[in-house]
């Protein structure tokens, strides 16, 4: 077999065209048969890429290793790039937008060679480089008889979603699960993972932000506590594992192919995964062709409800929290033209006000705020009164840190982006929204912020504030949301 060499690598020969060419051969039909029925694959390979797509360059063993498994039946190859009527198409991210392709002189295949600008943080996808996934055996899995271990009791309405979950991942099919903010979503995944894995089915729990996914490890790692389970976001050292159970950030999934049998997609509705098309091209790509997808969310958006209404989508609804109390409804305080008051450096009275209320009582809060640039003003206004108050968004590089302080009760008054409307829940705590009126502040938004709030069986009820310069559309149809759901849940009988 002839090699050629780039950047001081052995690059097989097979893996770029023929003289004249100007891209990769088929390489799927040149070598049909295994070469070696006795060939000892690598479990080394086998359990890095089981389920995945890696570039060669992702894989930490030698190219003609790699190669020799591909002869012998273990490995597929496929294109990064491929061409189409309308120019390009990247395999991995689905990407068709021409204006995100570019082509660079390539060392290579000496010619000018196209790749794809929108997932090259994931490594550089070019015409002339090859994903590489495993089409050996799988890895072999013990399953114990009951994987669960959990004492809780499910609510009705938690036992009518899991019983429609069971169904979905028996008949491989879709569900959506529309449950209210804190109505113990986590919990209703438990029985229909155990028949998953009783199944020898992997599961992948994926959801758009990585402090979801540091929040829910431990708790999945608790519940199935024989099974191995692996969390992979941006800087996971667990990235080259595998495991039986999966959670990860939907942008993680692009590096996954074929892999999973149940995929449940945590906050549907959110930011990134509700408005790009790659992380949806993504979750279809890693699931198999024959799988089981759950959807979960607290605010679905227009399309889903219609559909649901209009019975084109399987759907089960949990209008109450598990411990049978009513959703907090949030309230409407006028505080006229804050940001003119903020230019001042001083904040509107009737919000000063609930801060040293809650300071003075020692109930923790949140602050949500519209933009970075007003957090980092009315930071330092607060810290004048309270030094322990702190800001955190997107971009803070000790969010982390400061969202596990306030969890412990270092911090009385967080102040914080819409970056928290999801996904942290802190027992006891009221909530407030400063320039409700933005439009960052969607019906979808300002449900999940006041999610926040009543969440503990301990603390079930709480304050939710809505300050603002002129009531929207929004604002009013988020209220709505609220009461129809408190209501559905008293027909219901969930509400004591």
């Amino acid at each position: 077999m002839q090699f050629l060499v780039e950047n001081e690598k052995l690059i097989p020969e097979q893996l770029v065209d023929k003289p004249g060419s100007k891209r990769i051969t088929d390489y799927e039909s040149n070598y049909p048969q295994p070469l070696n029925t006795t060939f000892d694959f690598s479990t080394e390979l086998q359990q890095l890429l089981h389920g995945k797509q890696l570039l060669l360059e992702e894989i930490p063993l030698s190219l003609e290793d790699i190669h020799h498994h591909y002869l012998n039946g273990y490995l597929q190859y496929r294109k990064c790039i491929t061409k189409t009527q309308d120019g390009f198409l990247c395999v991995r991210c689905g990407n068709s937008d021409q204006k995100l392709f570019a082509s660079f002189g390539c060392a290579r295949c000496k010619q000018e060679c196209a790749y794809c600008r929108k997932c090259i943080n994931m490594g550089r996808m070019s015409e002339c480089t090859v994903l590489v996934s495993w089409t050996g055996p799988s890895p072999k899995v013990d399953i114990p008889d009951k994987p669960l271990v959990w004492d809780g009791t499910l609510s009705p309405g938690q036992q009518k979603a899991s019983a429609e979950l069971i169904k979905a991942v028996q008949t491989n099919d879709q569900l959506l699960c529309w449950a209210v903010c804190g109505a113990g979503k986590t919990e209703i995944l438990f029985e229909g993972i155990e028949t998953a894995l009783q199944d020898g089915k992997k599961v992948c729990i994926a959801t758009p932000r990585t402090d979801v996914v540091i929040e829910l490890a431990p708790r999945i790692k608790a519940s199935f506590p024989q099974v191995d389970v692996i969390a992979l976001y941006g800087g996971s050292e667990e990235r080259n594992k595998t495991a039986p159970i999966t959670l990860a950030t939907t942008h993680q999934l692009l590096r996954f192919y074929k892999a999973f049998d149940m995929i449940i997609i945590d906050e549907v509705d959110a930011f990134p995964y509700s408005v790009e098309p790659m992380l949806q091209y993504a979750v279809n790509q890693a699931k198999k062709d024959i799988s089981s997808t759950i959807y979960l969310t607290a605010t679905p958006n227009r399309t889903w409800k219609n559909e649901i209404a209009s019975g084109k989508r399987k759907a089960v609804t949990i209008p109450a929290r598990y411990h049978r109390r009513a959703l907090p409804v949030p309230g409407f305080r006028w505080c006229g033209n804050w940001e003119k008051v903020l230019k001042k450096k001083r904040l509107p009275e009737n919000v000063m006000a609930w801060i040293k209320e809650h300071l003075e009582i020692g109930k923790q809060g949140f602050l949500f705020v519209p933009r970075i640039t007003y957090l980092e003003s009315i930071v330092g206004i607060l810290q004048s009164i309270d030094s322990r108050i702190e800001g955190v968004h997107a971009e803070d590089p000790n969010r982390k840190d400061k969202v596990a302080r306030f969890r412990s009760g270092e911090i009385p008054i967080l102040v914080t982006t819409t970056i928290l409307e999801r996904g942290v829940t802190v027992p006891n705590i009221d909530v407030a929204v400063l320039g409700a009126e933005d439009k960052i502040f969607t019906e979808s938004a300002l449900v999940q912020i006041s999610g926040r709030v009543g969440r503990s069986a301990k603390y079930p009820s709480g304050e939710i504030l809505f300050f603002h310069y002129g009531k929207t559309r929004e604002m009013i149809k988020a209220k709505q949301h609220i009461e129809n759901m408190n209501k559905e849940a008293i027909q219901n009988g969930f509400i004591d």
